[in-house]
């Protein structure tokens, strides 16, 4: 090391949200300041050793000044700081499992002492020192680094939000760049899938989900004129939040839908589309359902967009249950308490008198009410039929939550006995999306987003049954390259939802929950050695029953005659999901989507066709891509796609 210089150092420890730790692990994360002018310090030497680990973990802080340290085994360590010119100093932390902690150190001039404060609770991660790709930390899981742009124009928020279907015109609250509520919206990046030679390894695997929050989200902050948290973007739930018209296949639990065609971003490869859709359950047929609406009332969701809409979404629900259903509502601020045993939905006033009387109070015992609501659901456990708690909540817990691990074990366990958890997000502002998908993943049910009522009458109206359905659990996805006719691969999104070969084919490997009638839409990038003259894939797909039991799998091979000359070539459905993936990937940086310009992707949507191209939800697709590219200040450098001309086939091909 460089010799150094006397400096004392002030370092501020944070305990952040236990949900933000990598699991079966923990992390240290923080900014390295300069005391006088509150600028970061970047080149920072910062080493972890102890005695859990092999060797030492060094990282360099960003241009933010921002360190992270992932994926630490729970152990005591000794973190020490190291600047040319600066005196090294050391500090001991005890690092416990799925719990992240964040240190900010501060230079200090000499002479003014060393001050340390211990903070309990929870504490905001700023977006200007987030985890960076551009800084040096070793992490293949970090984020790329983000600036958040001005405060949006007069114009901009003037600009009304139409909530389509409902006659309702909203404007969504405006976003204020100063307003701390705003940084305080917790997210967790994966990074970006790296492109993979099939030579090293062939088989890409990963868990099946359906989840659509991410886009509701994005959404959110875009109507508001401000370009959304990178870390708040997942690829696939932008791509499986459209309906791509898949046909049903009543003889199977699932029907299978790909094609391909050449990438208009990447030279030299194919965009792979492969749908799943599962079989659907008719109304008729559906379970009768006891849902547990557990609903925080505290104060954090007084706002417009959080309980007033809860009760909306609530009131929408009641009418699309039927006499074979039950609801209770559970809430929660300060403590929890049962607002509405179990009652059946034809006893309408007294559900909507319920509704209508919720207020806000208190604080946000998010504990106290998840246990109140698996009891009530234990209590009343309905035989037969689907038990289901729903979690309407913006994700904050400041009270009560003080052990992680005894929540994911309890909802895991409940889950395990057919009690399954529903996470739905509420508002902006004090926000913690990485405890909602959490704990809607433990719980194997979904995580959604309402972002405006529109959203809840999809949710809870439209997709129904399958939001209530189950008709397959731990669902897997596994695509075998054929190394003769694919040089490489790029799988676009599921980074969390990765999983290892080996574990496609072990049961015991948790995986996703499947819906009936729900679609499940991944893109892949392929470099292909030739035109294949046969088979260039193989895709399997493994599932249980909803009762359990051992898995399933379908096998089927895909055909050269899936792969078109021209994404113009390919079907309305396949040039919607790749326009989706690559709004995402744009919206959180990815390296892979510098080519494309937002004016490209603008012509790419005008270029998707009928029917879909007349859609609302793909008409708003593409407003919000103009807005993005509105709010994004990068120059563009390449030029605009010409227009194509377009097949006429308007569906993707089935793989029989």
């Amino acid at each position: 090391m460089p010799s150094l210089r006397n400096a004392l150092l002030c370092v501020v420890f944070l305990l952040a949200p236990p949900a933000l730790a990598d699991d079966g692990f923990g992390v240290i994360m923080g900014t390295v300041l300069n005391s006088e002018d509150r600028g970061t310090l970047s080149g920072v030497y910062v080493t972890a050793t102890s005695s859990s680990m092999q060797g030492e973990r060094t990282v360099l802080t960003d241009e933010n000044g921002f360190y992270w340290l992932p994926q630490l085994p729970p152990g005591v360590y000794t973190l020490r700081f190291e600047l040319e010119g600066l005196k090294p100093h050391a500090r001991d932390i005890v690092v416990r499992l799925n719990q992240t902690y964040r240190m900010n150190v501060y230079l200090l001039p000499e002479g003014l002492g060393e001050c340390v404060e211990i903070v309990g609770g929870s504490e905001s991660v700023p977006w200007s020192t987030r985890p960076s790709s551009h800084g040096r930390s070793a992490s293949p899981r970090e984020s790329v680094a983000y600036t958040p742009p001005p405060p949006p124009s007069p114009y901009q928020l003037s600009r009304m939000q139409e909530d389509y279907g409902s006659g309702q015109t909203v404007a969504p609250p405006p976003f204020n760049s100063s307003d701390k509520a705003f940084l305080e919206m917790y997210f967790q990046g994966y990074g970006v899938n790296p492109t993979v030679d099939t030579e090293t390894e062939r088989f890409s695997t990963f868990s099946m989900e359906a989840d659509t929050a991410s886009y509701s989200l994005a959404r959110g902050y875009l109507q508001r004129g401000v370009l959304p948290d990178e870390r708040a973007v997942r690829v696939e739930e932008f791509v499986n939040t459209f309906d791509y018209g898949y046909e049903n296949d009543t003889d199977a639990p699932f029907s299978i839908h790909v094609e391909g065609f050449p990438s208009p971003s990447r030279p030299g490869y194919h965009v792979l589309h492969v749908g799943l859709k599962a079989h659907e359950v008719s109304v008729a047929e559906r379970k009768p359902a006891h849902l547990i609406f557990t609903i925080d009332t505290s104060g954090s969701m007084m706002q417009q967009d959080k309980l007033p809409l809860v009760k909306q979404a609530l009131r929408m629900l009641v009418d699309a249950l039927d006499e074979r259903d039950r609801v209770s509502i559970v809430t929660y601020g300060t403590t929890a308490r049962v607002v509405l045993p179990p009652t059946n939905v034809l006893q309408r006033d007294v559900l909507l008198g319920a509704i209508d009387g919720l207020q806000t109070e208190g604080a946000t015992n998010a504990q106290a009410g998840l246990d109140l609501a698996y009891s009530l659901a234990s209590a009343n456990f309905l035989q037969g039929g689907i038990n289901r708690v729903i979690l309407c909540s913006d994700g904050v817990a400041n009270n009560g939550v003080t052990d992680a691990d005894g929540i994911w074990a309890r909802v895991k366990g409940f889950a395990e006995r057919g009690i399954t958890l529903t996470t739905v997000g509420f508002g902006m502002g004090h926000y913690n999306d990485v405890l909602m998908e959490r704990l809607s993943h433990v719980g194997e049910g979904n995580y959604a987003y309402v972002d405006r009522l529109a959203e809840a009458r999809r949710i809870f109206v439209q997709n129904l049954n399958g939001t209530l359905q189950v008709v397959a659990k731990d669902a897997k996805v596994q695509l075998e390259f054929d190394p003769r006719d694919v040089i490489r691969y790029r799988l676009v999104g599921y980074e969390n939802r990765i999983l290892a070969k080996e574990q496609f084919a072990d049961d015991r490997v948790d995986a996703g929950e499947v819906g009936s009638g729900h679609t499940v839409t991944a893109i892949y990038e392929v470099k292909l050695r030739g035109e294949p003259l046969d088979s260039f894939a193989t895709l399997r797909l493994r599932y249980k029953a909803p009762e359990g039991g051992s898995s399933r799998e379908v096998v089927k091979s895909l055909p050269a005659r899936i792969l078109r000359p021209s994404f113009a070539s390919a079907s309305p459905p396949s040039r919607l999901s790749y326009v989706a993936a690559a709004f995402a990937e744009k919206l959180r940086a990815s390296y892979w989507m510098r080519p494309l310009t937002w004016e490209q992707l603008i012509s790419l949507h005008g270029q998707i066709g009928a029917p879909l191209a007349q859609r609302p939800e793909v008409v708003e697709l593409g407003d919000l891509i103009r807005r993005a590219a509105s709010l994004d200040s990068r120059p563009d450098r390449f030029e605009a796609v010409a227009p194509l001309r377009l097949m006429d086939s308007d569906r993707v091909p089935r793989i029989e």
